[in-house]
């Protein structure tokens, strides 16, 4: 038993520190994905966050850096947001975190010698060298059979690393149907633009088909602010008559990831997303009306996240996960992460990387670990206060579940 806070503190930061990770949504691949995997210091430093914080200060034309060699675009952001001004962003800090992390001499600033070391790095040593730092187990990826680089690899050899699972992620069939059917077409699917009964029938029968190629845990896509169901829409209709009734039958959830405006810059790429505000209405119409269905909802917009915890309150086929892109800062995952802990308990899933590089699986987790870690204290020591007392054995289950189990009950799997 548990009796004074600082021997409190001590165990919740210590188990906090040795759970291994379960992150259920990342844009990273195992090593014989080839270059689907980015890694390394100038991967990290091109990192779209990074680049859209240069163009702060930086008055090159966008197409000029695009045409850059990658190392070039890496010299130049870390001279400008490294050397030239101090790196206290968020994602400034996660490289600092990252080199710290890797035994690195972060006060050197001496990006050539971090260049030298992972140079002598091969991509499955670093792997295993990320996974042991991050103390990560098992990553969810993002795998679009849209994407033209990606297909061939599950269409031949598929994944052989199990530390690496599949999520299904079909933006293009909900977000461009009208061009994206095409596609649906070459690979076999009798489909057509304007979505007749055949059409929603071999609609299930691809996503059927790709859930079970990939061995999916869920089935994923990320939607705009707009984003809204019931409505008289290609959208609608597909998620309603193919997706739901799919993830159904196959016994996986449907993940939205919803807020996302789409290159409000197109000049910047990927760099160019914002942000705007959902409508909660649409996910509390998919959890009344589809009690059998289970759902994984993250919004991107701060301004959602009460709405949204509350909503979990009254739906239990719906897990809220992680604080997404923009929300992923410190102040904000702290105050999210207590919103949804005084709302639901320990029953969500409070954080996930949405890591791009591999390297990334380092400081996103070692920083929202410690942030995690604070507010278990803060919400033991409450009830300590009333005269409840922990266990050690307790906060081990505790925090085994927020990093990870909450996720595999959820989805009615085992980790392995």
């Amino acid at each position: 038993m548990i009796r004074d806070k600082q021997a409190l503190r001590d165990v919740v930061y210590r188990e906090v520190e040795n759970v291994k990770i379960t992150d259920i949504h990342t844009h990273i691949y195992p090593g014989h994905f080839g270059g689907l995997l980015l890694w390394g210091v100038d991967e990290l430093i091109t990192y779209h966050y990074l680049i859209a914080e240069y163009f702060r200060y930086s008055g090159m034309a966008y197409d000029e850096f695009f045409a850059l060699p990658k190392q070039k675009q890496a010299e130049l952001i870390w001279q400008t947001l490294f050397i030239d001004h101090s790196p206290v962003s968020e994602a400034q800090r996660g490289v600092l975190t990252v080199l710290a992390e890797l035994g690195l001499d972060v006060a050197a600033r001496d990006l050539n010698a971090y260049r030298s070391y992972f140079a002598k790095m091969t991509v499955q040593d670093y792997i295993d060298k990320v996974f042991d730092v991050a103390g990560v187990k098992t990553v969810v990826m993002t795998n679009d059979p849209f994407d033209p680089l990606e297909k061939p690899f599950w269409d031949t050899a598929g994944n052989s690393d199990r530390r690496f699972r599949a999520a299904l992620r079909i933006d293009p069939l909900l977000n461009d149907y009208q061009n994206s059917y095409r596609k649906l077409q070459d690979w076999g699917y009798d489909v057509s633009v304007d979505l007749n009964q055949n059409s929603l029938a071999e609609i299930k029968r691809f996503l059927t088909d790709w859930i079970r190629k990939m061995d999916a845990l869920y089935l994923a896509v990320s939607l705009p602010p707009s984003y809204t169901i019931p409505e008289d829409s290609l959208r609608s209709r597909i998620v309603e008559q193919c997706i739901i009734p799919v993830c159904r039958e196959q016994n996986i959830p449907f993940a939205m990831m919803i807020g996302v405006k789409k290159l409000v810059n197109y000049a910047l790429g990927l760099a160019g997303d914002s942000v705007g505000k959902a409508e909660v209405q649409t996910i509390e119409y998919l959890c009344r009306t589809y009690p059998d269905n289970k759902f994984m909802v993250t919004l991107l917009s701060k301004e959602n996240q009460h709405e949204l915890a509350i909503t979990a309150r009254k739906f239990r086929n719906l897990m809220i996960f992680g604080c997404w892109w923009f929300l992923n800062n410190p102040s904000i995952i702290d105050e999210i992460t207590r919103l949804r802990m005084e709302t639901l308990g320990l029953s969500f899933i409070p954080q996930h990387s949405d890591a791009r590089v591999l390297d990334q699986l380092i400081y996103k987790w070692n920083h929202s670990r410690k942030i995690i870690a604070g507010i278990l204290v803060d919400k033991y020591s409450d009830i300590m206060d009333a005269g409840w007392s922990v266990t050690e054995d307790e906060i081990k289950r505790d925090v085994a579940d927020l990093f990870g189990e909450n996720f595999w009950r959820f989805i009615e799997r085992k980790n392995g």
